[in-house]
């Protein structure tokens, strides 16, 4: 079993619970990393880790198949932790086309 997999077992059902460190990157705005070990930067392979470093501890946290994230699939999350020791989360792609805005202009 990994170590930083927790399994509770709850009336014939299995409760899956993992931590996970959250950081921030400093180069790209709005993204974060997924992280099964704190400051495990290891885990990320180093290509990605040079585009995207230095990173920000963001906060630390309890996973688990119920648990609702602001972005992303919990549990899409844990697989990637459980695999892989990392999940890289990148900023919504957004829908609205600049060029089409009205930017406050009579032109």
């Amino acid at each position: 079993m990994n170590a930083f997999l927790t399994i509770t077992r709850l009336e014939n059902a299995i409760l899956l619970r993992m931590q996970a460190y959250i950081y921030r990157s400093q180069k790209k705005a709005d993204t974060y990393v997924f992280l099964a070990k704190e400051d495990g930067f290891d885990a990320l392979p180093a290509a990605l880790d040079a585009q995207l470093s230095p990173w920000v501890s963001v906060m630390a946290l309890t996973l688990d198949p119920s648990r609702k994230l602001a972005r992303g699939n919990v549990e899409r999350v844990m697989d990637d932790l459980a695999t892989r020791g990392f999940h890289l989360q990148f900023p919504p792609a957004s829908s609205i086309d600049p060029m089409t805005s009205d930017w406050g202009t009579d032109a």
